[in-house]
């Protein structure tokens, strides 16, 4: 019988080993791993245990910046214009600021009321 490796043992949230739950689908996140470059042929059991585990800190850390950006506004909701501002004002978040000026421009000239639309009509 195989034994579990060293990083099926994370136990820390909803992630209980390589049988466990999962907040985020196993599945997705090795096809996107296959996507990632020509080179990628084999991916082991655990990569996307610990890629999940890894977006549910990077999305747990982005929320709690952008609900402090929202608080500051003194907003109960978390829009879009405060994960934006709190990726830009996050120097750890640098990789995606092109990202989101650029989502935040397309907010501007198609929103145009203030109101965000995730599908343009």
């Amino acid at each position: 019988m195989r034994q579990a490796g060293a990083y099926s043992g994370i136990h820390r949230g909803r992630i209980t080993g390589r049988t466990g739950l999962h907040s985020l689908p196993l599945a997705r996140i090795k096809k996107i791993m296959k996507k990632s470059g020509e080179d990628v042929k084999m991916i082991s059991g655990e990569a996307p245990i610990v890629f999940s585990k890894a977006c549910e800190l990077f999305i747990e850390e982005i929320t709690k910046r952008a609900w402090t950006v929202a608080m500051q506004a003194k907003r109960r909701t978390l829009h879009k214009e405060a994960v934006i501002s709190a990726i830009i004002a996050t120097d750890i978040f640098d990789f995606l600021v092109n990202l989101v000026s650029d989502a935040a421009q397309e907010t501007t000239t198609l929103g145009g009321n203030g109101v965000i639309r995730a599908f343009p009509e």
